[in-house]
Parts: structure tokens; sequence; C-alpha cells
């Protein structure tokens, strides 16, 4: 691995750039953690970020040669403010881009895949992350979790489609070979667990671990874009309900070797990421001291 340059990492609080910052930090690497309160974050240098506030680009960017980009949330035209800051980013010194994108959204896709589709073009040094869906939606603030948090019920438009849940931590693991090895990936890397569950064997195992009894609810799609409408707008509502209806139609039905071909280990299991947040840390159906974590 390259030790050399600064990478800056974008969403360095969140779920994937937290555990990244902290990944980069303790192999040694230079880190710029950047977030929109610039959090203080271990072994890092915190920076503001504002993805909607061009004034706070120039300073993120002194200094890196390599960027991990987390897209705005809940924008359903990311490229639109990713684009300038990168061609930004690259005039900059930056040499290297990782986008996190998802299994979801193909090169060209809608959202964030008009970004990965423009990425080689802008970077000779590049990767996109396609993590599939994360195990931690169910321990931590994510809709899912509160579902189980409330009620015991996680609800979703997916039927009985399976999915290659994956952790964060693998997720994070494979950011920081595709950001620090000798040689970037240069392609996508779509990244999974390595067993593809419906929500039904997802609630399963939550009961079985926790002793708490969780069900899966089977909603329409209308009935689960009109849900997700009430908290985000509702173009992006549509997508994400939009997406549960491809995974019913089995299009997150796989498992892929990325985790232990770039990490040198098998990604973790469902039940193992349970057992392991259940140790020091509470997680939803957890008993009594039930909170929140992703």
């Amino acid at each position: 691995m390259s030790t050399a340059g600064t990478t800056l990492v974008i969403g360095a609080t969140g779920t994937t750039g937290s555990r990244t910052a902290a990944h980069l930090t303790t192999a040694g690497h230079r880190v710029k953690a950047a977030s929109r309160q610039a959090g203080p974050v271990a072994g890092a240098e915190p920076v503001r970020f504002d993805w909607y506030d061009p004034a706070t680009h120039a300073d993120a960017l002194d200094g890196a040669d390599r960027v991990y980009l987390i897209p705005p949330l809940g924008d359903p035209d990311p490229a639109a403010i990713m684009l300038p800051f990168l061609q930004r980013a690259r005039t900059a010194g930056v040499r290297r881009a990782v986008l996190l994108s998802s299994s979801a959204i193909p090169e060209g896709g809608p959202a964030v895949g008009t970004v990965h589709q423009t990425l080689p073009d802008l970077f000779d040094q590049w990767a996109v992350l396609r993590p599939s869906w994360f195990m931690q939606n169910f321990t931590g603030t994510h809709a899912h979790a509160r579902g189980i948090r409330d009620d015991g019920t996680i609800r979703t438009a997916t039927e009985s489609g399976r999915v290659g849940f994956v952790d964060a931590e693998d997720i994070a693991a494979v950011a920081v070979r595709a950001l620090t090895d000798e040689q970037a990936p240069d392609t996508d890397l779509v990244i999974t667990g390595p067993e593809a569950l419906s929500h039904d064997g997802i609630a399963a195992i939550i009961t079985e671990v926790t002793g708490r009894p969780v069900v899966h609810r089977r909603l329409s799609y209308e009935q689960m874009r009109d849900r997700l409408a009430a908290e985000v707008p509702v173009e992006f509502a549509a997508m994400l309900a939009g997406m549960d209806r491809a995974i019913a139609e089995g299009a997150e039905d796989r498992v892929t070797d990325t985790v232990q071909r770039l990490t040198d280990r098998p990604p973790r299991t469902f039940r193992a990421f349970l057992e392991r947040e259940m140790r020091g840390k509470d997680i939803p159906g957890s008993g009594p001291r039930a909170a929140v974590h992703p």
C-alpha cells in the first residue's frame, strides 16, 4: 500500500465515512475529516464541508490528493452539485477519487449513477463502491431500526426478494484499499455480505438473536412510496420505493467476492453482525436497554 498523500473523507462522521477515516488513521494515513460541523475524528484533521456551500470546498481540498465521496443525502440529482466540485478537486491536485454509490444504481443510472459515469473522465485513478443494503439499517437511525424499536415491525415493498446485506465495516475496509493501494481499482465494485437474505429472514434472525419478536410487513409499492414521502422529497421517495420493487423482482439476489478479494478476509454474516452489536452496544430489540446505535 502507498502511505503517501492526504485523503479527504467527505461525510467523515457518517456510517461509512467514520469507519473509513478510522481505518485510514489507524493504518497511519493522513486524513482530512470533512463534515458540516467539522466534528472531531480521532487522528484526523477536522474540516468543515457542505456540498451546498462552495465556500467550504477550497479549505477541504487544500493538500488532499485523494478523496472519498459520500453524495449529498436525499438529493435526487447529486450530479448538479458534485460534478463542479469534482472538477475543482482535479484542478486542486486530487489524483484519486472513490465514490460511494449503490448496488441498485448502475453506471449512468439515476441519481449518483451520473456521477459514476463521469468519474473516469475526471480522474485517472478511481473506483465506485456499489454496496448492497447496509446491515446497520436494522440497528441505527434508519426507518427499519425505528420500526423494530417501536413495534417490532420491518416494513418494505420487497416481498420475498433477497438482498446480500453488508456490514458498513466491510464497506470501509474495501474503501481503504481502493483509496490506498498502489494501483487503483479503476472500476466499480459491487460489495455484498456472504449470504442473500429476505426481510422475512432478517426478521427471523433478529428474533433469534435478540429474543424479541420481529416481523416483516409487506407493503405495496404505493404504500411504501407514500410512507417514505413523509420524510423525504416525493421524487426521492418514489426512487427508494422503486428499489424495493426491484428487490422483489430479484435485482439484489446475489453475493460477490469483493470483500474477500480486496481485504483477504470474508465479509461478516448478519448473525455475526448482530451478535457483535449486542456486545457492549445497545441494539433495537435487545431488552430494556434497547436504544439506537449507523
